[in-house]
């Protein structure tokens, strides 16, 4: 518990003190992304439904092979509880990471890096802030969970942070990007299945294939309007 609030508090507290050293004009900046809510719709769609569907779709493949593919809230005796969590959930980390993530970092490698560039960096960093809420006891004994580690870590984390600088990029919205996070916090909880080992594994790897496939396309569509 005490490392899942610094994980959360971490991000935001970085945020506030860089931003105050930045100059007088940094909160001024941060609170107007912040409090931007005017924008398309279809941002507000695509910022909500990525991480759902693609979790969908990719249980939907998995279960034609095994009916261990299936989504948590399917199977929960509470679903009640588990969706009065998640909605807990969502409203605290989705607004405590992102102040950090978005509200500082990524404008800041905007200005030198493209959105590939920019997600990557920063996906690798935030999948290297998870580490102690992926760690496991078993983590450095055998191949496999490690593997699992690295995998959680680094595999589907970056090409889903790629597609919020996307969104970012393309409204300047810090709480349309909020929402983004809200809605993957929401998705692990209620859909992921609750599966473990070499299970696991095949589900966090489809899922990753599926997330680059889609932030591929927003790359390349991006390149050729530009």
């Amino acid at each position: 518990m005490i490392m899942g609030i610094a994980i959360l508090l971490g991000p935001t507290l970085a945020s506030i003190i860089l931003t105050a050293l930045s100059g007088r004009h940094g909160f001024q900046s941060l609170f107007s992304h912040l409090f931007k809510w005017r924008v398309s719709l279809r941002w507000y769609v695509t910022a909500l439904l990525i991480a759902p569907l693609s979790t969908v779709a990719v249980l939907g493949v998995l279960s034609i092979f095994s009916s261990e593919f299936q989504s948590n809230i399917s199977i929960s005796s509470d679903k009640i509880g588990l969706l009065i969590s998640a909605i807990f959930a969502v409203l605290i980390v989705g607004v405590f990471e992102e102040l950090g993530w978005t509200g500082f970092a990524v404008p800041r490698f905007l200005k030198n890096y493209s959105i590939l560039g920019t997600g990557s960096i920063i996906g690798i960093i935030w999948g290297a802030w998870h580490f102690p809420l992926f760690w496991e006891a078993n983590s450095f004994t055998t191949s496999l969970p490690f593997f699992l580690l690295l995998a959680r870590l680094f595999s589907w984390l970056p090409p889903y942070r790629i597609l919020m600088v996307w969104v970012y990029k393309n409204t300047e919205s810090l709480f349309v990007t909020i929402l983004m996070h809200a809605s993957l916090v929401a998705t692990l909880m209620v859909l992921d299945p609750v599966i473990k080992g070499a299970t696991l594994v095949i589900f966090i790897l489809a899922r990753a294939i599926l997330l680059w496939a889609i932030a591929a396309v927003v790359i390349v569509r991006g390149r050729k309007k530009a």
